[in-house]
């Protein structure tokens, strides 16, 4: 990782399990850290909620008692009290999973996201079961953008709905961020996808990280990705995406169900770390990490990542 040489990074990561715990539930929060010198960024992140807003029932099963929006929303207040920087991201398929959708048709799950302040999403293979036509009525609902930059929606009802990069302001911060979503063939009824152009991701994210690295200059470039973590053959994936590219930062997938223990960080194409995590399914984790920038030389540094698991007293699991 690139550091800051006015951090001792040993030092800092010693305490740096508790100082995160702590900075949700009212302790000493990351920015208080930063001094003068350096900006505290912090990430939250969720994918595959699968329209999850009730926790799961106390019914014996693995996950009984986990998740649930409610809770997640406290939680993510509960950071923003704490942190200056904090954004909310998702990974797609914010739906199809429980009856909420099939009655709904995704509206509540998009206004409970605009509610917790989501920044961005990007659309998974489920956000089309209701076809072309419901996604976009869906899309309504949601007071942030859905980004999919790969997608060509130019001959359909979802033209001009999505976009493919948003760029947010912190601080002195210009944090770039782009979408991806997987092949729909072979995963999404034909008819519900119709028109709907696939690009390819590699040259689709080469394309915009460069712009947003060198012509937007933004400090952070983040892939919300619903490409899948990694596979058995040469599909695209997360990690072959990090290898094939150059500029992105950070990569925030989905699709896979990947309950990462920690965050993988892969060399790209010129030899600089893109770090990747995912966190799971149903809204049981919300993934967070903690980036410090240098304000003289932009340089950062992911001081912390971890995630936090949504209960009724949640715990956050540095690494």
């Amino acid at each position: 990782m690139e550091g800051l040489p006015a951090i001792n990074r040993r030092h800092f990561l010693k305490h740096m399990g508790s100082v995160a715990a702590l900075s949700a539930f009212g302790g000493f929060p990351l920015s208080s850290l930063a001094g003068d010198d350096a900006v505290a960024l912090t990430i939250l992140h969720t994918n595959d909620v699968h329209s999850r807003i009730d926790p799961f029932p106390m019914d014996g099963s693995r996950n009984q008692g986990l998740g649930g929006a409610a809770r997640r929303a406290t939680l993510i207040k509960r950071i923003r009290n704490e942190e200056r920087n904090v954004l909310l991201l998702d990974a797609g398929d914010t739906v199809q999973g429980t009856p909420y959708f099939n009655l709904f048709g995704g509206k509540v799950e998009m206004e409970l996201m605009s509610k917790m302040g989501y920044m961005a999403s990007t659309f998974g293979n489920h956000e089309f079961d209701n076809g072309l036509e419901g996604l976009a009525r869906m899309t309504r609902y949601a007071h942030f953008p859905f980004l999919t930059a790969n997608y060509d929606f130019s001959n359909t009802p979802l033209k001009g709905k999505t976009r493919d990069y948003l760029i947010v302001k912190r601080q002195t911060l210009r944090i770039g961020l782009f979408g991806l979503g997987i092949e729909l063939d072979g995963l999404v009824d034909p008819t519900n996808a119709k028109d709907v152009r696939y690009l390819d991701p590699i040259e689709v994210a080469n394309t915009w990280a460069a712009r947003l690295k060198h012509d937007y200059k933004c400090n952070l470039v983040i892939c919300l990705s619903h490409l899948g973590y990694r596979y058995s053959d040469d599909k695209i994936s997360d990690r072959i995406l990090a290898t094939r590219t150059r500029n992105i930062d950070l990569i925030i997938g989905g699709h896979t169900h990947t309950f990462m223990p920690e965050p993988e960080q892969i060399r790209n194409l010129d030899g600089q770390i893109t770090t990747i995590n995912q966190v799971g399914f149903a809204g049981i984790y919300l993934g967070r990490l903690d980036y410090l920038f240098d304000r003289h030389t932009g340089k950062k540094t992911l001081v912390t990542a971890g995630r936090y698991e949504v209960r009724s007293q949640p715990n956050f699991l540095a690494v």
